[in-house]
């Protein structure tokens, strides 16, 4: 069955604010607003940084932050499983990556501690927090996420694992055969769905013949959620509850966050080339950063200097690890081979 999230919840009338009736403090909420102003600002200068040629690519998280706050706030970090996708900026920085890392990687210096400077940016990973690395081929997470499930499983832990991936990735097989292991064996796995409307300039009614990618869930014997990804709260209610389920051996759910990326596909695309412009700033009004700031706003939980100084304390955290990245010393050509190639035989040069 496909439930839609965002229809239930505006049904209902509130006594208490939703943050409380959702499990969370004030502060809390405050730090979820933080992180995402933080990732925003950190994207932000990423872009500026590959418009000034000073980095190669960039693929952006911005539009994106409010599910993915939510689903960092409804897990164990370091305990649970992460499998990232390359948007999930807000996501792996809230759970614990630092915006220096980020940086060292989106300018492929030696330091860089995903991949030292081997991969391509947004390649999110960490060992220390179980973070684990983003694949360049769209959607192989989704079946290694059932894998690690398994395993979990098998070893009888509480753990649970949590992938993200895009509405485009439900086409590749990936996505078949990961959710229908999952299913059969009732994995502890959450399925996350952030749904931008675009696979790259394709638009989501010519990506696939049902309406929602939470339809799908039936098929493999999980429940499908549909919510508003832009809402941050929202998004915590929806993953906190799937969270729950799967660690009490409930199985697998599939969750569709319904969002929408204003910038292009990536440093690479002209998304003006697919949709208007019309529609995009239709959709920076649902901005999930302006509407955490308003409901904080409006429940005494933010005020504009706090606001300010946030602002304020984001700029240096940002320059900081801009600069830092920029002083960082490239890897040597030579470790370009290193972990692809065994040792080379020595070749005897003709005298």
């Amino acid at each position: 069955m496909t439930l839609d999230l965002s229809e239930n919840l505006e049904s209902k009338t509130r006594a208490e604010p939703r943050h409380v009736q959702l499990g969370l403090h004030d502060d809390q909420v405050l730090e979820m607003y933080w992180h995402m102003l933080l990732a925003r600002r950190i994207d932000e200068r990423m872009w500026i940084l590959h418009r000034q040629h000073e980095v190669a690519f960039h693929v952006s998280g911005i539009g994106q932050e409010g599910c993915q706050v939510g689903a960092a706030y409804a897990v164990k970090r370091g305990h649970d499983f992460i499998l990232p996708y390359y948007r999930d900026l807000c996501l792996t920085l809230t759970l614990g990556l630092t915006p220096r890392a980020m940086m060292l990687a989106l300018y492929g210096k030696a330091g860089d501690p995903m991949s030292g400077g081997r991969q391509m940016p947004a390649h999110y990973s960490a060992r220390q927090l179980n973070i684990v690395s983003v694949s360049s081929p769209v959607a192989t997470q989704i079946p290694q996420a059932s894998g690690i499930g398994f395993a979990i499983q098998y070893e009888k832990t509480d753990q649970v694992v949590v992938t993200c991936f895009g509405e485009g990735s439900t086409a590749e097989g990936d996505f078949h055969e990961g959710l229908n292991w999952a299913g059969i064996f009732g994995l502890p796995v959450i399925f996350l769905c952030q749904n931008n409307q675009y696979a790259i300039s394709v638009p989501i009614e010519r990506e696939m013949p049902v309406k929602n990618v939470a339809d799908r869930a039936y098929a493999y014997g999980m429940p499908g959620v549909i919510f508003d990804g832009n809402d941050f709260l929202e998004s915590y209610g929806a993953m906190k509850l799937a969270v729950a389920r799967a660690r009490q051996g409930k199985g697998p759910s599939l969750l569709e966050a319904k969002t929408y990326r204003p910038v292009p596909h990536s440093s690479d695309d002209d998304d003006r080339t697919y949709r208007s412009r019309q529609e995009v700033e239709f959709w920076k009004k649902r901005d999930p950063i302006l509407l955490a700031r308003n409901y904080c706003y409006s429940n005494n939980i933010l005020d504009e200097d706090k606001n300010q100084e946030f602002e304020e304390r984001a700029r240096e955290i940002v320059d900081d690890a801009n600069e830092f990245a920029r002083a960082a010393p490239y890897p040597p050509a030579q470790e370009a081979l290193n972990g692809v190639w065994g040792p080379l035989p020595e070749i005897e040069r003709a005298g």
